[in-house]
């Protein structure tokens, strides 16, 4: 077994950028060009508590790489926030946009507070001066650099950094594409909530859909009954777990801050909610069995292992003990580099972050292109293609003397709205990459694992962009 080494967040990320470097032919100069953080910007600001107390709040913001612009990538609020976490996921934005075809360069932004330590109030004025000190440093806008959501923060949120940015740059008619997950009615997207769920769930889906790997692994192919555990029930984990369930496979173990639970029948996960909405936690659901720690839950008996919360959940100390035999990452940086030697040598298929959790930035594209159009999706096609598809169904009918009944008429005809269209480009999106990854991996045998072959893609894509610029040779 590998002897444990303490790596930093960025430190791994660099780690196995260097693993997937040998297996491509650019030069070292390009490579650590690509490897590093191109703006790092750490600020300190004072804002004043509606108790009368001042304190100085910490914040970040990176960007990893120019190679596409704008930058970007989301912002988190959690008191683990520091500048080596912040360049870590900046530096995976940047191989994830390359990897999906996603024309971003990858940036990322941090404030170090506990959200749930600070009223409403509090919160928005500490969004908004980190906001208009981004502008200050020409570190926010729709063609530079363009926040999104991350752990902490959501609509809200984005809709104060809109706001915030407008307020300063009037008359600036697409500064709606300056921040992305923004509400509906402020420039949102319809299907970006459960954006990186899906995202989540249409790769895995993928993979269980190829019989090469599923063969390699001794399971059927598909989701249908497969058993699934999830670790972290927030925004990702509950739809990931919720679509998983849809589809038919069972969901056996979910996990929290507070414990988890565990039922070899399978779990409901909006009777889970629910109990965790009415009780204020996930234990004691009927039928299933608790578990005090919630790590607990990454040793279940499962096919499939989604952790969705923080990183490094899963590193040298407890991944031999991990059951599953397919590990999709959701949340970033899940694993150290030791888990992954670890799980390599048992034959268990870590489907990386990298790319498996890009289902969130792929929607947050489709939103920037919604703010830049200024039209909502299928508004200009939804009626043609219900009338086209009424006039074909009516001639069918005519011809074969058959009617269709009710339901089958308005599923047959239904023109594609918004959130229809976004879920189609994500699918195929998530289908696109994955493919490519498992070609990259199974067409070169020394490549050892899909993390690997993720990292060869996104290296690729990255440094060509530069030579095609004209920056490299």
């Amino acid at each position: 077994m590998p002897t444990p080494v303490p790596y930093s967040f960025f430190q791994s990320v660099e780690r196995s950028f260097d693993k997937a470097a040998i297996f491509t032919d650019w030069d070292p100069g390009v490579l650590q060009q690509i490897k590093q953080c191109n703006s790092v910007y750490q600020m300190r600001f004072p804002i004043k508590r509606e108790s009368g107390e001042i304190v100085t709040i910490e914040a970040y913001r990176v960007q990893h790489s120019h190679h596409k612009t704008p930058c970007k990538g989301g912002i988190r609020f959690s008191l683990k926030v520091n500048q080596d976490e912040v360049m870590a996921l900046a530096a995976l934005m940047t191989y994830k946009c390359a990897i999906v075809n996603v024309p971003f360069g990858g940036a990322k932004g941090g404030i170090r507070i506990n959200p749930r330590e600070y009223t409403p109030y509090e919160l928005e004025k500490i969004t908004r001066r980190y906001t208009a000190e981004l502008i200050k440093k020409n570190f926010i806008g729709p063609g530079t650099d363009v926040p999104a959501p991350d752990y902490g923060t959501g609509e809200r949120e984005m809709s104060w950094i809109l706001d915030t940015y407008e307020a300063m740059h009037p008359g600036e008619i697409d500064s709606a594409g300056c921040v992305t997950g923004k509400p509906v009615t402020q420039g949102g997207v319809r299907g970006r909530k459960e954006a990186t769920g899906l995202g989540v769930f249409y790769g895995l889906n993928e993979v269980c859909n190829m019989p090469s790997v599923m063969n390699k692994l001794g399971l059927t192919t598909g989701v249908k009954g497969k058993r699934i555990c999830v670790q972290g029930l927030g925004n990702v984990g509950y739809h990931t777990a919720l679509f998983f369930q849809q589809a038919g496979a069972l969901i056996v173990g979910l996990a929290e801050y507070e414990g988890a639970i565990w039922s070899y029948d399978g779990l409901d996960i909006e009777k889970v909610v629910k109990h965790r909405n009415d009780t204020g936690s996930i234990l004691d659901f009927p039928g299933a069995e608790n578990f005090a720690n919630t790590r607990d839950a990454l040793e279940m008996e499962c096919d499939i292992l989604i952790p969705a919360a923080l990183e490094n959940v899963i590193n040298g100390e407890n991944a031999s003990r991990v059951k599953a035999k397919i590990v999709g990452e959701a949340a970033n940086g899940p694993l150290t580099p030791e888990a992954d030697e670890i799980l390599n040598l048992k034959g268990v298929i870590v489907v990386p972050d990298m790319y498996l959790n890009a289902g969130g930035v792929t929607v947050s594209y489709f939103e920037w292109l919604k703010n830049l159009s200024h039209v909502r999706y299928g508004r200009l096609e939804k009626r043609f293609a219900e009338s086209r598809n009424a006039n074909i169904l009516g001639k069918l009918e005519e011809l074969t003397g058959k009617t269709v009944l009710p339901q089958e008429r308005e599923v047959i005809i239904h023109g594609a709205d918004e959130v229809d269209l976004v879920r189609s480009g994500l699918e195929e999106t998530m289908i696109s990459a994955t493919r490519e990854i498992v070609d990259i991996w199974q067409k070169t045998p020394a490549i050892p694992d899909l993390r690997t072959a993720a990292y060869v893609c996104a290296i690729n894509k990255v440094a060509t962009t530069y030579a095609e610029l004209g920056i490299f040779p």
